[in-house]
């Protein structure tokens, strides 16, 4: 049981913050929009950590016009006490020694996402100034922190500017507010994301059951307000990623167990769709990359479930049991977890790597689904299910034999795709490009303006299979998805081997008009319901073509966005020629060398998933069949004048 009371002694120093300004990439990643929101969200974090350990029901997030943010909960506050060896106060510590915090305590916080990352001492690090006022109950302790060149030239970062003081305001409240501004001089953008933070409360909302988050955006004119509170939790999560799609049952299944010191909870909705949305997380982080406890989830899940299927005689004695991806056909499920002493690994350090996570998922996975298959009332469920996934299987199998039959009839495949297909001669896939050009015309520029080193060149006839609506074995009769399949030598679904790649960029190069956005998110579909992992790892880009050239004798321009398309025009000066490019096949071969294929000039864009909950929803809302969420979506968000918003939607570095 957590401890109620909170003091000084609790906190433990590990290092002083030496360096973070001096290399802030080392510690949040980035000195780019992602780095700005990292230092709020060691400080929402924190808030959060509070209320997912029981000591607080209320956060709050809130942006001033002065380019401030600030982060208020109702929890126990910051300890103000005196720190027996550091001497100064708790609140002092928490914002000046990295990695100082109540969270390497397990009598503090049972459990805590705030420990993935580095520490509010970054946050103030990395500020002009920091503001802190801890509520007691009684009355209000403040503290300010300020960044700032000395005399001799030296930054001086996060420095207190007095000791914590009783402000003399009284006060029945009880928690903590940090109010900060991010330092101009060390990230490229303070602008932080309205959008960006939402999605995130929004996802926090739904882990930590009947916890209020407020967020008010006070740079905008009305005020913009959220508020979320969600009592189902999880269960409310997965009816929200499967809106727009059509459920086959009505409520989401949902269980929650504590086994082995680990709380473990989940909650699984099957739609008629093909596809399957399982997403983890681990002391509210998200983890893209799966882990031990997706691991075991995968196999309760499928034991289970065969088990129940041969109980209920929908298994004859004779045939195989089901496989894991044919009871996760179509299925969106939530897992999530707290535990001590979490163990991160992966390239973006968002796999879980405890082993002893396993064994507890499964076990009660399997003991909770049992409970719930004891239940008359949701037998009707459990044997949609068991239907569902004896249609999966059947595909399944087809699918095998298409593959047999396109791995009998390779050669002539290959021999097909060496007419579209302009290889490359290095074979060396960590040095070689695919660019997939949108048209047989953009096609023949981009393969006489290339590298024939390391740059191939794959044109596309007309658009190619929305994969959204069909299953695998309608994609694998499909000759440009076949093409593709071919080109990159990976494989795809269950067969997918990202060590087959033949080439570690693979660009998407069309139009930048709608026909050219259409044909991207097609492909990105196609990727990410097959080839996730080529995404995950980060080889999946998007060219960008200009839009203008401004030209006048030898003086030659090319702008990007409308934006840009000014500063061009004044830096040719007057009497220029402007020329607007409707397409790729508009440009000759040595101008789409120049602008969007030369490794040295060209602008690439490359696509991240960070957030594959959220992805796979607005893959949903984008390229399914559900008309009236599309359009709400679109005119929601789509703002195709403003190439940031654009970017931060669809995940883009």
């Amino acid at each position: 049981m957590s401890k109620t009371e909170y003091k000084s002694s609790d906190i433990k120093i590990l290092e002083g913050l030496d360096a973070v300004r001096l290399r802030p990439g080392m510690y949040i990643g980035s000195t780019g929009p992602k780095g700005l929101h990292h230092i709020l969200w060691e400080i929402v974090d924190n808030a959060i950590d509070e209320a997912a350990n029981g000591f607080a029901s209320w956060v709050e997030v809130r942006l001033y016009p002065d380019g401030s943010a600030s982060v208020e909960d109702n929890g126990r506050g910051i300890p103000i006490d005196i720190h027996p060896t550091a001497k100064v106060s708790g609140v002092e510590v928490v914002f000046t020694q990295l990695h100082a915090g109540g969270k390497f305590n397990n009598d503090n916080y049972s459990y805590s996402g705030g420990l993935h990352g580095v520490g509010a001492s970054v946050t103030n690090a990395l500020s002009e100034w920091l503001k802190v006022e801890v509520y007691n109950g009684k009355t209000t302790y403040g503290m300010e922190f300020s960044s700032y060149k000395n005399k001799s030239g030296k930054y001086i970062s996060g420095e207190p500017k007095a000791p914590l003081a009783d402000l003399g305001k009284k006060t029945k409240k009880r928690g903590s507010f940090i109010r900060f501004k991010p330092d101009a001089t060390v990230f490229e953008t303070t602008d932080f994301s309205s959008e960006v933070i939402l999605k995130r409360l929004r996802e926090l909302a739904f882990l930590n059951k009947g916890i209020k988050i407020d967020f008010y955006d006070e740079r905008q004119t009305p005020v913009l307000e959220k508020h979320y509170e969600f009592e189902g939790g999880i269960q409310d999560f997965v009816t929200y990623l499967n809106e727009g799609k059509t459920p086959l049952y009505s409520e989401p299944l949902y269980a929650t167990a504590e086994k082995d010191g680990i709380k473990i909870e989940f909650a699984i909705q099957h739609t008629d769709g093909y596809a399957d949305n399982l997403c983890s997380f681990v002391n509210n982080i998200p983890t893209g990359e799966g882990g031990m406890h997706e691991t075991g989830f995968k196999s309760g899940l499928t034991r289970v479930l065969n088990d129940y299927a041969r109980s209920h005689n929908l298994l004859k004695e004779k045939e195989d049991n089901f496989v894991g991806e044919d009871f996760r056909e179509g299925i969106t499920a939530i897992l999530s977890i707290k535990m001590k002493n979490v163990q991160f690994e992966g390239q973006t350090k968002t796999k879980l790597g405890n082993p002893e996570a396993r064994p507890a998922v499964e076990a009660v996975t399997v003991e909770e689904l049992t409970k719930l298959m004891g239940v008359k009332k949701l037998t009707k469920i459990f044997d949609a299910i068991i239907a569902k996934a004896q249609g999966a299987a059947k595909v399944r199998l087809a699918e095998r034999r298409a593959k047999e039959i396109a791995r009998a009839k390779n050669g002539a495949d290959m021999m097909r795709l060496v007419g579209k297909l302009a290889s490359c001669s290095s074979r060396k896939a960590e040095l070689n490009e695919l660019f997939i050009v949108e048209g047989d015309s953009a096609g023949g520029s981009a393969k006489q303006g290339r590298d024939r080193q390391h740059q191939a060149i794959l044109p596309l006839r007309g658009k190619p299979l929305n994969v959204e609506k069909k299953r695998i074995d309608e994609v694998l009769g499909n000759e440009e998805m076949c093409s593709m399949i071919s080109a990159l030598g990976t494989g795809i679904g269950s067969d997918f081997d990202l060590k087959g790649l033949n080439y570690h960029k693979v660009i998407i190069l069309s139009d930048a008009d709608q026909d050219g956005a259409h044909i991207r998110a097609i492909l990105l579909t196609f990727f990410f319901r097959y080839m996730k992992e080529l995404i995950q790892e980060g080889h999946v880009y998007i060219g960008m073509p200009p839009l203008y050239k401004v030209h006048k004798k030898d003086i030659v321009e090319y702008a990007y966005s409308d934006a840009e398309l000014q500063k061009k025009i004044e830096k040719v000066g007057r009497g220029y020629s402007l020329q607007r490019y409707k397409g790729l096949g508009e440009m000759n071969p040595e101008q789409l060398w120049d602008t969007t294929m030369n490794p040295q000039t060209r602008i690439l864009l490359r696509v991240t998933l960070e957030d594959a909950a959220n992805a796979d929803r607005i893959i949903t809302t984008l390229m399914g069949d559900a008309l009236e969420s599309r359009k709400q979506y679109i005119q929601e968000y789509a703002n195709f004048n403003k190439e940031d918003s654009f970017k931060a939607k669809i995940g883009m570095d």
